[in-house]
This record gives C-alpha cells, structure tokens and sequence, in this order.
C-alpha cells in the first residue's frame, strides 16, 4: 500500500503553499491529490483569459450553481470555482487584497490566538515578492509576484479622481497604511503572466524527490480509524478505479470552502441529521461543517462609453480576438497582459463603520452575467460587493455520491443590513460616475438604467440581477475548543480528531474585507510552519489608518 508522511487534498492556493513548504523538509513524504489537471493552457497563463475561465464550465472550473436563492427571486446562481493545478488562483481576477487588519483583530478576540494583524502580517510578507520591494506592509523575496496597476487606460485613473471628486478619500496602497479610499489595485501578475499559487509555490517545488503529485484523481474519502485520519480513499477520474492511500502524519484537506465541508460530510463527518438523510455512517459528530457560509454579493453599474478604447472594441471581431493570443503567445505583448480591472475602491456605507464595508472594481467592459452575455459596446463597469455579509449560508450533500455536485445555499440577502448596504453603494457609485473626471468616458447608463431609482425599484433590480464575486468561505470555521460549530481550532486541527486538518479559507470564521486569494495563502504559510514544529514569525506592529 503507498504510504506518505502527508496526504494533501487539492492543489488550490493553499495546497500549492503547503506541498511546496512541507517538502522543504527533505525527510517529508508529501502526496498532493488534484481532482483537476496541470495549469499549462494559454488561458491560464494570459491575464485577458480571465473572462474565459471564470464564464464556463470546463477543466479549469467547477461550473457549480446553488440552490435557487429566495432572496434573489429563486434564482440559481453561478459559482465558478478552480479546478487543476492552482484552484482559484489559476482562474481568478488576480487582484491582491489582504482585508483590513481590524478583520484579523477581529479574529483574535474571537479566541483564536495568533490570527491578530499583528501575527498574520509576517506571513504576508513572506509569502509576496511585491514589485515595489520591502517596506513595513509588504514582502519583496516571496514566492508569489505582486506588481503594481500599470495599464494606461484613463478610465482607471479618472475614476480614481471620480471619487476623490465625490468626496471620497484616496489612497495609494490598500494593503498598506489605509485601505480605505480610491485607488489602483495590486495584481498576481509578473511580466504580463498569471502568477498563481501553482506558479509561485508548486511548480519550484516539482523537482523534489519527496513531492508526489497526481492529477485527475477524486477522493471518495478520508479514512478515519480509531479517531485518527490514516489516509485517503482515492478514485481515478477516468477509469474510476479506487484505492486508499495512507498517511503516517496528517491528512491535510485544501479543497476550498465548497468542497472541503463536502468531503468531510462524504467520509462521516458532519452533522448527524445531514448524514442519515443521505445513509452516511457518522464517523464524527461536528454539526459545523458545511454551516457559517459567507460570501461577498455583488452588482454590476455600467455605463456607455463615447470612445473606443474598452474591452468590446480592443477585441472587436475575429482578426482582434486571435491576434489577442497570437501576440501574446508568440511575443508576450498586447492586451492579453491585462486583466482588465486596475482600479477600484474600499467604502463606509455609512459613516458609523470602523472600517470600509463596500468594495468596488473598475471593469473596462460592460459587465452582465459574469460575462456570459456578451455587450456589443464599448462602455465600463463598477463591480459593487459588500464585505461582511450577516446573511449565512450552508454546503450540504445532494447525495452520498462523491460525484456529485455538493447543494450550495448560499442564503443571500437574508439580513436586512445587507440589502441596506448594497443598495447604498449603487446610490454611491451613481454619484461617483456622475463627476467630471468622467465626462469624457461616461455616455448613457447601461444598468440599472434611468428607469431605477427609488430604493424599492433599487432593491427590485439587484434581487433581479446580483451575483457571486466568487469569494466564498468560513464552511468549517475555527473556532474555540468549547464552541459546538466550530469545526478546526486555531491550528487549523479538526475537532475531536488527530491527524486531520482543513487547510484553505473555509478555515475563516469571519469573511475579510476583500478578495480572499492572498488571505487563503497566509493561512497555509502559517499552517505550514505549525505542521513543520517551527516557531511562528515574530509579530509586527505596522501602523494603519483607524
């Protein structure tokens, strides 16, 4: 029977960062187990892919959808999540945003020691190689590559002096003293290429004699004996053969906040009443996990643009669309070293908050559907999300079928303050578009349209229309060892098992202010250094705007 010290589920941003890590220790035997493929295709490597990838199903997506949502008119929605080499972070918008430090104090004072800014802003830094090099908030040797916005495209900067017209602060770095504000964004990209977690962390790591890796290959299950994780249970995707694997350390589960609740619930640990209605013995008793789902809603403003230079006319007609990648595969030039979206904002939807509760993306297209829908004009959106949901959600079992999609409920818009919040971001975003740094840029608005105005015709139209910003988490959260939902403590070590952790942001008990790549990155460093015995980094009190 094969045996390794590590058994690692999924090469998603944090299986990247632990297959890479552990292995630093040459006596480690490490197994990392992909149910997807290698990240080698044009459309993952190029930036412009991005609208690809996350729009269809296919190997590099998952292509899940939930449960009709009663909030949002009993509407299934799309949940585009990784699939292969990198997860998410091979098909997502490459933005690096880390949340507000006061998310991670947050978690502190929920009982989890080290998770404080203080504790994770080492882990940060080591794991970014910015642009810029070192300073007090960022990292400069790192694994993954952080560049600074650089596209030309004056929509970018004149929303950036849109807000600061309407009132709103500016600022240079939202990852660094003050997120709050207008400003360009950070991106995951180094030399007009998609740096990924595989990239960065996986693909140095290939070369090591104690990293197995496999490819196309599902797990059924985690063999738990005598309360202990021994291995996995493994099946081929194309042959379906099975097999069980051992693990003489950890079993260490990195599938991501859908499908790490779901394989737990599928090898009998969950909640109890969940389990017996799909025949599933109860190997543990946790009812956490697949509860506390969060994720960021979002809306999409757009307006007409009077000239040529967005994304519809860039890439207008067949010759423009081939020679997109053409130039990029062959030279490394052109359009495909974007990804569109350089320029965005952290927002108070009302002056009370301590910290910024909306978060906007500057979007060089007309934006509908996730790009689904294709609009033949030249115009740019605001992606508006709120950042702390009260509405929560769950990931439970369609069936005990491990090929099976899990049942996504993601509870949308069940907090009154959530739709007060979102509703009041369109009303701040229409005040922004309407300043005069856009005038040349802004012609007829696209959506909701001058017919939507009252707060009820508002909250009609994103019932109507909102959608995932595809940064679901908080599915088996930390938590204290007293707290009955909680499904992993502070170490990230499942409750009442050893030898089995969830590793990925399914581990957040509280979603953070903003995109939760680089978040998902820190925690597997951390982690990393826990499994290893190693002492965790000095904290740092970097300074940051109240």
């Amino acid at each position: 029977m094969e045996r390794y010290d590590y058994i690692i589920i999924g090469a998603g941003s944090a299986g990247c960062v632990l297959a890479n890590r552990l292995t630093e220790d040459a006596g480690a035997r490490v197994l990392l187990v992909e149910a997807g493929g290698k990240d080698n295709a044009l459309l993952v490597k190029m930036p412009a892919g991005v609208g690809e990838l996350i729009s269809k199903d296919g190997p590099y997506n998952w292509g899940f959808w939930t449960e009709p949502e009663a909030n949002l008119e009993g509407r299934k929605l799309w949940w585009p999540r990784g699939r292969g080499w990198g997860g998410s972070s091979s098909i997502n918008g490459m933005i690096y945003i880390r949340g507000h430090a006061r998310d991670y104090d947050q978690w502190r004072q929920m009982g989890l020691p080290g998770w404080g800014y203080a504790d994770v802003l080492p882990y940060f830094k080591k794991s970014e190689s910015f642009e810029g090099g070192g300073d007090p908030w960022h990292g400069g040797e790192g694994p993954l590559k952080v560049s600074k916005a650089s596209t030309p495209n004056p929509i970018y900067a004149a929303t950036i002096q849109a807000g600061g017209e309407a009132g709103y602060p500016l600022t240079r770095d939202f990852n660094g003293f003050q997120q709050e504000g207008f400003g360009p964004y950070q991106l995951t990209i180094h030399d007009g290429q998609r740096w990924s977690a595989a990239k960065g962390y996986l693909h140095p790591a290939l070369g090591r004699p104690n990293l197995t890796c496999l490819t196309d290959t599902r797990t059924v299950r985690i063999v738990v004996e005598d309360g202990r994780a021994t291995g996995v249970e493994l099946m081929d995707a194309k042959t379906k053969e099975r097999r069980i694997v051992r693990a003489d350390a950890e079993v260490l589960l990195c599938a991501g906040a859908v499908q790490s609740p779901h394989i737990l619930q599928l090898s009998g640990i969950g909640d109890p009443d969940e389990l017996a209605t799909h025949g599933i013995a109860v190997v543990k008793s946790l009812k956490g996990v697949g509860a506390n789902l969060q994720d960021h809603l979002d809306v999409c403003l757009s307006w007409e643009c009077p000239k040529p230079i967005t994304l519809y006319s860039q890439r207008k007609g067949l010759i423009k669309t081939l020679s997109i990648g053409l130039g990029y595969m062959l030279f490394g030039k052109g359009i495909g070293r974007q990804n569109f979206l350089e320029s965005g904002a952290f927002l108070r939807s009302r002056p009370d908050l301590d910290r910024p509760d909306l978060q906007v993306h500057t979007v060089l297209a007309i934006m509908q559907d996730h790009g689904k829908v294709q609009v033949a004009k030249d115009g740019f959106t605001f992606h508006v999300c709120q950042l702390r949901p009260e509405s929560r959600g769950r990931i439970g079992l369609r069936s005990a079928d491990p090929l099976d999609d899990p049942a996504i409920h993601a509870n949308y818009l069940s907090a009154e303050e959530d739709r007060r919040a979102i509703r009041e971001g369109v009303k701040m975003m229409r005040k922004v578009a309407a300043q005069p740094a856009l005038d040349p840029y802004r012609g007829a608005e696209y959506a909701p349209g001058a017919a939507v105005q009252t707060d009820a015709e508002i909250d009609a139209w994103i019932r109507r229309t909102a959608e995932t910003i595809y940064h679901p988490v908080g599915t088996c959260r930390m938590g204290t060892t007293g707290d009955p939902m909680a499904v992993v403590d502070a170490e990230c070590r499942v409750q009442g098992l050893s030898g089995l952790r969830v590793v990925d942001a399914s581990v957040m008990p509280t979603l953070v202010g903003g995109n939760t790549n680089a978040p998902t990155i820190m925690i597997a460093e951390k982690i990393a250094d826990v499994i290893r015995g190693r002492a965790a980094l000095a904290p740092e009190d970097a300074a940051v705007a109240a």
